[in-house]
């Protein structure tokens, strides 16, 4: 069993929101649990929130608050972020930057990639899968620091495909 066949057995089970699934061959055995496992599934009731009524202020309000301006800036963040592409990560494990410790990273901010091009290493249970660029572009963003683990669809890279 290859890396691309746990991965799409990881999506597998995600998707079918299953708590536990093993898988086993003459040579290989792998066991998946989620975080449902063992766990009683609770039903969310409607929250109902109940707010006093609005006073009329006879004060004039400012012109901009600073969590309006800081809203404001958000927004044209996310609208200036939602023209690049995302590189997720395909898989539950911790994030490098370099191939090992001794090595330089594979791409920084401002890099060319093309698709197929390493660009992080994400180690599962003691294997350190190459992570292939799926866009060509110029890295952008890097938004996981080096060592730190990562979830499965977690956004790692952010590219402008121009």
């Amino acid at each position: 069993m290859d890396i691309k066949d746990i991965q799409n057995l990881i999506k597998f089970v995600s998707k079918a929101e299953v708590s536990e699934v093993k898988y086993k061959t003459k040579d290989f055995e792998i066991t998946i649990k989620t975080p449902l496992a063992g766990s009683e599934v609770a039903y969310a009731q409607p929250a109902v929130y109940h707010t006093a009524p609005q006073q009329v202020a006879s004060a004039p309000a400012p012109a901009a608050t600073p969590a309006a301006a800081s809203a404001e800036k958000a927004e044209a963040a996310s609208s200036d972020e939602s023209k690049y592409v995302t590189i997720k990560s395909p898989m539950i494990g911790t994030f490098y930057r370099k191939p090992s410790p001794d090595k330089d990273v594979f791409v920084n901010v401002g890099d060319e990639v093309s698709v197929g091009k390493t660009i992080c290493v994400i180690e599962a249970m003691k294997l350190f899968n190459q992570i292939e660029s799926e866009v060509s572009g110029k890295i952008v963003k890097i938004l996981v620091d080096d060592s730190s683990p990562v979830e499965y669809d977690q956004p790692l890279f952010l590219v402008d495909p121009s």
